[in-house]
Formats: C-alpha cells, sequence, structure tokens
C-alpha cells in the first residue's frame, strides 16, 4: 500500500490561520511606519527651510514667507522634495512684528496616510509642535 505525499487540510488551515495572526499584526505596524517615515522627512525638511531662513535673515534683515523656487517674491530657492510634496503642504508664516520672526507649518494634505498624524510646526526660536511628536 502506496502512502500519499502531501499536507491534510487541517495542516493547511494551521497555516493559514497562522498566517492571518501573522498579517493582522503586521499590517497595522507596517502601516504606522510609513507614516512615521513620512513625518520624519516633512521634520527634516522643515529643519532645512528653518536653517535657509537664518541664512537670509542674515543678508536681508528680514524672514521670507517664500520657500519654493515658483515664487515670485525673494525665496529661498528649494523645492520640496517628492515625498513630502505629496503628503505635505508646507508653508511659513512671517508676522510683521519687531523683531522679526517665523513659522513653518507642515499641513497634511486630506486623505493622505498623514491625515490624522497632526500638522508639525516649527519656529524660528526652535520651537517644535504638536509636542511629543518630534
Amino acid at each position: 500500500m502506496k502512502h500519499a505525499k502531501g499536507f491534510t487540510l487541517i495542516e493547511l488551515m494551521i497555516v493559514v490561520t497562522v498566517v492571518a495572526i501573522i498579517a493582522a499584526i503586521a499590517l497595522p505596524q507596517y502601516k504606522q511606519y510609513v507614516v512615521r517615515g513620512n513625518r520624519a522627512a516633512a521634520e527634516a525638511f522643515m529643519m532645512d527651510v528653518a536653517n535657509r531662513e537664518k541664512q537670509y535673515l542674515l543678508d536681508a534683515r528680514s524672514y521670507t514667507p517664500n520657500w519654493a523656487l515658483t515664487d515670485p517674491t525673494p525665496s529661498l530657492a528649494m523645492p520640496a522634495p517628492a515625498n513630502v510634496a505629496k503628503n505635505y503642504t508646507i508653508t511659513i508664516s512671517t508676522p510683521a512684528a519687531a523683531p522679526p520672526s517665523y513659522s513653518i507649518t507642515a499641513t497634511a494634505v486630506p486623505g493622505s496616510k498623514q491625515a490624522n498624524d497632526g500638522n508639525p510646526t516649527l519656529d524660528d526660536l526652535g520651537n517644535k509642535g504638536p509636542s511629543g511628536k518630534w
């Protein structure tokens, strides 16, 4: 009598169950990792913009609200990286108060993976917000 080779249905169901459990744990963690990575890219770009603002202040004695290459007024002439631009809209506000100051905000694009992650901010004093995210 020959023995049949292969797997029984019970063995296959056990394997499918184990794979489903692993996937149920790993997929949310992976999504969270992607969100944190996108946020870190935006924060790094905001730090680059802050450094350029400081250089601009030395030359012009004020900060500029324009960072993109397409702005007609004096700008920092630095494009946002593609991975930042698809998830965040970067804005700089420069109040007319003395001494000069600025605030950089990365607003999450509605409908993107970052939509529920909040909007990181950075000001001229190095204050970062929202707290606990940086």
